[in-house]
């Protein structure tokens, strides 16, 4: 038992740690772009690429953990974001953040985050796996919770730097404690295919990118018309390009498997409809999520003028929710079935975004806003505290790591679609709504023509409160920069209501993806008394792998 409890212990900080980076970095963004001299846009591509750079290489470091051995994975990624943790603590400029950050700690993520995943379905079975995988939820969960609290609160009275600074003793805890789980599974002794990599990672990248620059470029017409391809904006191409490239990758996979080459993907297990169900689900989750928490801190702080810690106070209902039902969906897991218990959360996740949408005023500040927040947390906690197990549970021993790669890839390519996708709605939305608002005013031709030229690259998010000010040094009387204070306070909050309906839509397309989730109680036993069950269990049926289909 002790050895059980100490493994989970070791995994779930680990996870603790992946989770607390993003949380801390989006109630800080004010401050870092402060401290680094920087734009909110480049902090926002800071934030997606970080999920990217693991999205992007997730599958090589699944691989990288079958012929290393996934402890040794473990290890080994865990000195690598030790690294990329310290080199952002000491980042100078916006550059060496995004290459400590962005770069080098996503790197280690890529071989901690599918060793996770798989060292948790080695370690245990039957219930008791159900029960770590909700632990290692509840981890993230956890995190979610005390990263805005404990980032707002270095942040204010401190430094954001500590929070990295911190996160460098965790990881050698870890590594500290690394023999107190088991690794069972055989090494496998294959040559990674180079090209695989390069098409997974280049498609992944080109389709964020461009969803990244439409808040700039336009979905298909041009914002700027000095940025265009045949007359249009050049994201359409982008996206395109990507997807040509995870075309090629998959046809690459398919060729690889006929030579009898090992390929970067079986895609044989993407034939598992609950493996398609749950990293479907799971990657929904983690859009909305990311998208969350990127908005809401951005109007919080940029917005209203809030600080960092008064920032996590107000996200505080959603991380307490998460904890909290991560908790009770490990308990009904013994009774109802993950389908039943996900869309629950699903429908949670929709209802949550429309509470949010209209609690939405000038100070947001009011009751409904808390309980959106903790709708929100109680059904991103019951889906956390399920899909986990039901992407792992979908496979067999051999093939663990793969889909623990697939899972991460799903993770956070979520993640990454979630900053860009959302944060490009809020930002790209006030460009639009406070253009179309100065246009309608009653300021004069003349005043309307020098906006116009001054925010033809966008209308950066500032505090309203400091809109007049700035209006003034710019030439305009008083009265003009009240009315344009005004012009731009509606936007923004008209920007946050658009946004908040964007991840309605997002959740609502989740549902479509519960559709194959199980439907019986997963870990159950098929008779007699239920146990624990630890490393040394054998599960009930366990599931035959992919190629054997």
């Amino acid at each position: 038992m002790a050895n059980r409890l100490g493994a989970v212990t070791v995994l779930a900080s680990a996870q603790f740690v992946m989770t607390l980076d993003s949380t801390v970095m989006n109630v800080s963004i004010s401050t870092v772009v402060k401290d680094l001299h920087t734009t909110i846009s480049a902090m926002q591509a800071c934030i997606t690429f970080y999920t990217l750079t693991m999205a992007a290489f997730m599958l090589l470091g699944a691989k990288l953990g079958d012929v290393w051995g996934r402890r040794r994975a473990l290890v080994i990624g865990s000195i690598v974001y030790a690294i990329g943790s310290g080199t952002t603590a000491l980042a100078p400029n916006i550059a060496v953040l995004f290459l400590g950050w962005s770069v080098v700690e996503g790197l280690g993520a890529v071989l901690v985050i599918p060793a996770i995943a798989a060292l948790i379905a080695n370690n245990y079975s039957g219930h008791a796996r159900v029960t770590a995988f909700a632990t290692i939820g509840a981890a993230s969960g956890v995190a979610v919770a005390v990263g805005p609290l404990i980032g707002g609160f270095l942040t204010t009275y401190a430094s954001w730097r500590y929070v990295f600074a911190g996160e460098v003793v965790i990881m050698a805890v870890v590594l500290l404690f690394r023999k107190v789980v088991s690794d069972t599974g055989e090494r496998a002794h294959i040559r990674i295919d180079i090209l695989s990599v390069l098409l997974s990672a280049a498609a992944l990248v080109f389709i964020v990118y461009g969803l990244l620059q439409t808040k700039t470029w336009g979905w298909i017409l041009p914002t700027q018309q000095d940025i265009t391809v045949l007359g249009l904006s050049p994201v359409p191409f982008i996206v395109g390009i990507g997807a040509v490239l995870l075309w090629l990758f998959f046809l690459r996979q398919r060729r690889l498997i006929r030579l009898g080459r090992p390929p970067l993907l079986n895609t044989a297990i993407l034939r598992l409809r609950q493996l398609r169900a749950g990293v479907g689900s799971l990657g929904i989750q983690y859009t909305v999520t990311a998208g969350l928490f990127f908005v809401v801190p951005i109007f919080l702080q940029l917005s209203l003028g809030l600080d960092a810690l008064s920032t996590g106070l107000r996200i505080f209902p959603l991380s307490v929710a998460l904890v909290l039902f991560s908790i009770l969906g490990t308990a009904l897991a013994r009774r109802l079935s993950p389908k039943l218990i996900a869309r629950i959360g699903q429908f949670g996740l929709v209802l949550s975004s429309l509470v949010l949408l209209g609690s939405v005023d000038s100070t947001l500040d009011n009751w409904i806003f808390g309980a959106g927040m903790f709708l929100a947390g109680a059904a991103l906690g019951l889906l956390a505290s399920q899909l986990g197990n039901i992407t792992m549970s979908a496979v067999g021993e051999d093939e663990l790591s793969e889909a623990g790669g697939v899972q991460g890839v799903y993770q956070n390519l979520g993640s990454s679609l979630g900053t860009a996708l959302i944060g490009s709605v809020m930002i790209a939305s006030l460009t639009t709504l406070f253009s179309g608002g100065v246009a309608a005013s009653t300021l004069p031709d003349s005043v309307q023509q020098q906006i116009a030229a001054e925010t033809q690259a966008g209308v950066a998010v500032v505090p309203v409160a400091d809109v007049p000010k700035i209006a003034t040094n710019a030439g305009l009387s008083q009265d003009q920069a009240n009315e344009l204070s005004s012009i731009y306070s509606a936007s923004q909050l008209d920007a946050l209501r658009l946004s908040f309906a964007a991840l309605a839509i997002v959740s609502l397309g989740a549902v479509f993806f519960s559709r194959n989730l199980p439907s019986s109680v997963l870990g159950k036993p098929k008779g007699g008394d239920e146990e624990d069950g630890g490393a040394e269990d054998v599960e009930d049926a366990p599931p035959r792998s992919a190629s054997s289909r």
